[in-house]
């Protein structure tokens, strides 16, 4: 044969393999977490938890994009529509915290691209076709405090939090629940993300006397009001939420760590529920691997939330591809269709049944309480 029929061959060759390669794309996801900045210790354990998540469902290729945002709502923006211009992703995840995460929500909605949240966050009737949020909500993952504030006698209530929609949503959500269990709020303190002391507000705090504090904040910067209640001789209660259930924050917090009333995702204690849990499998699961590369006790609750978003596709992405094909439109669509019609969608963190108006499709089985005997997490009583 000729170099010519060789090179006509080949190309031929080529031409037919064409429309099997077009047909099944690789699932292109583009995940914009903090990995630097305040919100690190939340992050990290983000990214690192994607080194534990298939590298294809439904036997096609996933390929993951990760950014950087430092927690920064117009960086997370901008790491969004590089997903929707650049990447031409299928599915969009992030950020790390909740104002970021508002940001992504926006850009996925405008640009009709499925978005997994990270981070609590506000839905509105713009932010919620196509957006779900893999963390637990605050009024579910609240009420376990509450009910356990209830039930020690707990009458007044302090609060310190983010000056942020992170703060808010606690607040509003502690007002709202505590009231009508005959609990009243008497003193409300805030704090920017970054700030380095919170002797002003904590000196405020202590001065109300409430019987416990709830602490709205998220990461390391979770343990500075810890540790400054305790330093100023505040003996209470303090909870603090979900935000903050991290290894690191016992490592921060130190000896004031100690006591403290922790929400977390069951995924910080898969080892101690009922073996017909739904959520203990994927939690043992993700532990195991996470602690074998990471180290002993260095599981994570902000590690779930992108491992269980996986967990979740695993599941939403075969149905998908029934009848569409991803880098289309109609793939995305599919996609949105599937987190709607799929339930009983178990995980790390809670079993997952969204609907139209319930973006986090999350109950009960979503939370645990803890607290920190001897430097561990152990279950609260």
């Amino acid at each position: 044969m000729t170099r010519l029929h060789l090179a006509i061959a080949a190309v031929a060759a080529s031409l037919l393999a064409a429309p099997a390669l077009a047909q099944t794309p690789d699932i292109t996801i583009g995940i914009t977490v903090s990995t630097t900045g305040p919100a690190a210790a939340l992050g990290i354990p983000e990214r690192n938890a994607l080194e534990f998540v298939p590298k294809e469902i439904g036997g096609v290729p996933i390929k993951i994009i990760v950014l950087d945002d430092g927690g920064d709502p117009t960086a997370a923006t901008t790491n969004a529509r590089r997903f929707v211009t650049e990447s031409k992703a299928d599915i969009i995840m992030g950020s790390s915290t909740t104002p970021p995460t508002v940001a992504v929500s926006t850009v996925a909605n405008e640009a009709g691209i499925p978005h997994f949240g990270l981070a609590p966050m506000p839905f509105t009737p713009a932010r919620e076709k196509w957006s779900v949020d893999m963390p637990q909500p605050v009024p579910i993952v609240g009420k376990v405090m509450y009910d356990h504030m209830k039930a020690k006698g707990i009458k007044t209530i302090g609060y310190i939090g983010y000056s942020d929609s992170y703060g808010d949503l606690w607040y509003n959500d502690l007002k709202a629940q505590t009231g009508p269990m005959g609990m009243s709020i008497v003193a409300e303190e805030r704090f920017a993300r970054p700030d380095t002391s919170v002797t002003g507000q904590v000196l405020k705090l202590v001065a109300a006397n409430p019987d416990a504090v709830l602490v709205g904040a998220s990461g390391t910067a979770a343990a500075l009001p810890q540790s400054e209640l305790r330093a100023r001789g505040y003996k209470g209660l303090i909870y603090q939420t979900h935000g903050a259930a991290s290894m690191d924050f016992i490592r921060i917090g130190g000896a004031a760590a100690e006591g403290v009333l922790m929400a977390s995702g069951p995924v910080m204690n898969p080892e101690g529920q009922l073996d017909s849990a739904l959520t203990k499998k994927p939690g043992l699961a993700l532990n195991a691997a996470y602690e074998a590369k990471y180290g002993p006790n260095s599981r994570s609750q902000f590690a779930g939330h992108s491992f269980d978003a996986f967990e979740i596709l695993k599941r939403i992405i075969p149905v998908a591809l029934k009848t569409a094909k991803p880098g289309t439109p109609e793939f995305r669509e599919a996609i949105r269709a599937a987190l709607l019609s799929e339930k009983e969608l178990a995980a790390s963190q809670g079993v997952y049944n969204f609907t139209e108006k319930d973006r986090y499709g999350l109950d009960d089985r979503a939370r645990i309480l803890l607290t920190v005997k001897d430097g561990k997490y152990v279950p609260a009583q």
